[in-house]
């Protein structure tokens, strides 16, 4: 029987080891043989030893956590897109034994620079993910000059290294306007969100492009901005269809907005699918049990955070990160709302 509270000295007389190299096993250090370090991760673990984490912190100079600053209030939390992202990142961390840090903070903020400049001059975390990357995103130029380790899903339009993974917007957008073009749509409306959002950007240049390359001239009057919420697109959609030629179609910049789009049409006694098409963006599990189900374009979410988790730690860990930037195609699903 073992003590009910082992110490390090226990493990390490129970191996034949130093206490210095058991210490230096348990903390991660790349000194110590694999093999090792598993046995003392085992031995460990079988004989009760709980290492004093603040001790090993302190060691180490690291808090064993990153971080994730939703760029959003606290409703944000509500989100589907937000909900699969956070659990992506808090599952990969946890598998490497750190935590999660999560808040939220409107874009461009005083509360959200208050935010960063807190975590990170107060040493709160060893890294950062940051997502919904804007055009010229003061984020990530504020974490370059304090050398914090950060990981991005999505590129700025700056010149600054980008570390990451970027899901290809732009031909996914275009894809998705060759199918509704094809099925005969031609007056087709976009709503997006905040222009200066990389993916606004890249969303609405596909759309674009997607018409001109039907020959099909852009009508200002279909482009509209909204806050990518469900209340957002239902307000957008009444918009719309107080034109006096209403869209026929309508290709949301999220699954979250179309989901909003769909309730005004169904408002008006359409029926999707056949009066009106609806597309979205994301692939959020909502989207296949939508009434009736919604084309959209599917990007991994959950696995993309696990992905952006896994960077980010490799780099907090001092090693070499071998790919830095991942792009993505997203898969086109399409469902009933198109006609599919």
């Amino acid at each position: 029987m073992y003590k009910l509270h082992s110490t390090i000295r226990d493990v390490a007389k129970r191996l034949n080891l130093s206490i210095t190299t058991v210490s230096r096993a348990l903390d991660g250090y790349d000194d110590v043989a694999d093999r090792t370090r598993k046995l003392v991760f085992a031995t460990a673990k079988e004989m009760g030893y709980i290492p004093n984490r603040a001790a090993r912190q302190l060691r180490r100079q690291r808090t064993d956590t990153i971080g994730y600053i939703l760029p959003a209030d606290s409703a944000g939390f509500a989100d589907p897109f937000f909900s699969e992202f956070i659990a992506g990142l808090s599952d990969e961390a946890s598998a490497y034994h750190f935590d999660l840090l999560v808040s939220a903070a409107p874009p461009d903020s005083k509360g959200e620079k208050e935010l960063y400049k807190r975590w990170v001059q107060g040493g709160k975390v060893d890294g950062i993910v940051i997502n919904r990357v804007r055009l010229n995103d003061w984020r990530l130029r504020f974490l370059a000059r304090q050398s914090m380790p950060h990981v991005a899903m999505e590129r700025s339009l700056s010149k600054l290294d980008f570390v990451g993974i970027e899901v290809d917007s732009f031909n996914g957008m275009l894809k998705l306007m060759a199918h509704l073009i094809e099925r005969g749509y031609k007056r087709i409306a976009y709503i997006g969100g905040d222009p200066n959002l990389k993916i606004d950007h890249d969303r609405l240049s596909g759309y674009q492009s997607g018409l001109k390359s039907a020959g099909i001239e852009s009508d200002p009057a279909l482009i509209v901005h909204t806050n990518m919420t469900s209340e957002g697109g239902y307000r957008t959609a009444e918009l719309l269809f107080a034109l006096s030629v209403p869209p026929t179609a309508m290709v949301c910049i999220n699954d979250t907005t179309a989901i909003g789009v769909m309730h005004a049409v169904h408002e008006h006694g359409m029926i999707i699918g056949r009066d009106i098409a609806i597309a979205g963006f994301d692939g959020i599990a909502d989207s296949a049990h939508a009434s009736p189900p919604l084309t959209t374009l599917d990007q991994p979410i959950y696995n993309i955070a696990r992905k952006l988790s896994s960077m980010l730690l490799t780099i907090v860990s001092g090693k070499t990160l071998e790919n830095k930037q991942i792009k993505m195609q997203p898969q086109l699903l399409i469902r009933s709302s198109t006609g599919g």
